[in-house]
């Protein structure tokens, strides 16, 4: 039993990393208006991600995640946006009850 368990994390992991994001070769690249993306502009697209997202599914012309970022400040600030969200919707239901 323990090695059915063993190969069955294993297999696991294997799809796991699998799936992972490749690198993006469009970091710290202005542009076409010459702008690359910070912390504060990751922060916004986090906020209006689920708008971004439903947009993008009907218009080849929407992305919803910008890839003319500066890297790690575009990313943490894209995280904090969408938990933004999650922790707004939580106290809003927490407080109606």
């Amino acid at each position: 039993m323990k090695r059915n368990t063993f190969v069955a994390l294993l297999v696991l992991c294997l799809v796991l990393v699998g799936c992972t994001a490749g690198p993006n070769s469009l970091v710290n690249t202005t542009s076409e208006s010459g702008d690359i993306a910070g912390f504060w502009l990751g922060l916004w697209h986090g906020m209006i991600a689920p708008i971004t997202w439903f947009i993008s599914m009907l218009s080849p012309n929407m992305h919803f995640y910008e890839v003319h970022n500066n890297g790690g400040w575009y990313n943490l600030g894209f995280m904090l946006g969408i938990g933004a969200l999650g922790s707004g919707a939580s106290s809003v239901s927490s407080s109606k009850k």
